[in-house]
């Protein structure tokens, strides 16, 4: 294998996975792979990382990450399959959001090791919760994807049964305090404070809370 990790999709939360990767694992041994090159190349000069088409990643990748839209992975698994199956020593890593590793089974047609995810857009900032559930994947492989996901915030194993239910938490949690956090801010401008100054204070309420529970 020629590359670690490899990423099909540069999207906010691919992009986001791939620049907190970046922090663990050397620059030159990450593959990106978009629909849209320039993305990719614009990801890639950022990190010092390489860009090459979606079976380059396939083929050349000890990891790859399925960062697209649950509706186009079937289709981006069939443009790869021939190359899954041959491979022994890859490990899919899907965020396909509400598709199980049995889905993806069955899109292949057969049964290739996956971690599957469900990251936050906290992560962008190292400050994240990675769910993750594991179908096939070696210890030594789950290792490994812990130790290069870890920059992106917490990493935590949870059973693929639970992982929509859970990721409701993680993943729309944010949405929510961002609401909050916008409606604080709101009231105390109401009563004469600076716009900065009340979503600063806001912003450091939320987090404070957050570290004391």
């Amino acid at each position: 294998m020629k590359y670690e990790i490899g990423f099909i999709g540069c999207g906010n939360m691919g992009g986001a996975l791939a620049r907190a990767v970046a922090k663990s694992v050397a620059p030159n041994s990450i593959l990106l792979c978009d629909a849209c090159e320039e993305k990719a190349a614009s990801l890639a000069a950022e990190l010092g990382a390489k860009t090459a088409a979606i079976r380059g990643v396939a083929e050349e990748c000890r990891f790859v990450v399925l960062g697209v839209k649950p509706q186009v992975l079937a289709a981006t698994l069939a443009e790869i399959k021939d190359v899954l199956q041959e491979r022994t020593d890859l490990t899919l890593i899907s965020m396909a959001a509400g598709v199980s590793t049995a889905k993806i089974a069955e899109y292949l047609g057969f049964a290739c090791p996956v971690i599957r995810i469900m990251p936050n857009t906290p992560a962008m900032l190292g400050e994240g919760v990675i769910l993750y559930t594991v179908n096939g994947a070696s210890e030594s492989a789950t290792a490994a994807f812990r130790a290069h996901f870890a920059a992106a915030g917490m990493i935590d194993e949870i059973e693929e049964g639970r992982i929509d239910a859970a990721s409701a938490l993680s993943g729309c949690g944010p949405a929510f305090a961002y609401i909050f956090a916008e409606a604080l801010a709101d009231a105390a401008v109401e009563c004469g404070l600076a716009r900065d100054k009340a979503l600063a204070y806001a912003a450091r309420t939320l987090a404070g809370a957050a570290r004391m529970v």
